[in-house]
C-alpha cells in the first residue's frame, strides 16, 4: 500500500524558511515521480515542484524558483521541499503526491496517490 505523510508545517514570517518532509512507502522510489503541490481555499490545486529521483530531473513554478528546493534521501524514503524566502502567497495546505512513471508531471491530475496535506501560513 502506497503511504505518504508529510510534516514539516507550521507558521512562519515573510522571509523565513521551512522545510517539509514527505515520508513514502509502499512503493520503490526510483520508479516514480514524486511532487509537491498546494492549495488555498477556493483555488485550484497547483503545482509547486516535482521530481523524479532515478534520473535527478525537476519541476518548479515560477513563482517558486530560486525560493524552493526539492530533494530526495532514497535512503529513507523521503522527499523534502525546502522553502525559503517565504511569502504570504506562499500560505497553502501543501501536499505530497506520487505517480507510477518514467517522466514528471506538474498537474495535479497527474499524480494519484496523496498525502493528507501540510498546512503552511507565511505571515506578513
Amino acid at each position: 500500500e502506497v503511504q505518504l505523510v508529510e510534516s514539516g508545517g507550521g507558521l512562519v514570517q515573510a522571509g523565513g524558511s521551512l522545510r517539509l518532509s514527505c515520508a513514502a512507502s509502499g512503493f520503490t522510489f526510483d520508479d516514480y515521480a514524486i511532487g509537491w503541490f498546494r492549495q488555498v481555499p477556493g483555488k485550484e490545486r497547483e503545482g509547486v515542484s516535482c521530481m523524479r529521483s532515478s534520473d535527478g530531473s525537476t519541476y518548479y513554478a515560477d513563482s517558486v524558483k530560486g525560493r524552493f528546493t526539492i530533494s530526495s534521501d532514497n535512503a529513507n524514503n523521503t522527499v523534502y521541499l525546502q522553502m525559503n524566502s517565504l511569502k504570504p502567497e506562499d500560505t497553502a495546505v501543501y501536499y505530497c503526491a506520487a505517480r507510477f512513471t518514467s517522466t514528471i508531471y506538474s498537474s495535479p491530475s497527474q499524480y494519484n496517490y496523496w498525502g493528507q496535506g501540510t498546512q503552511v501560513t507565511v505571515s506578513s
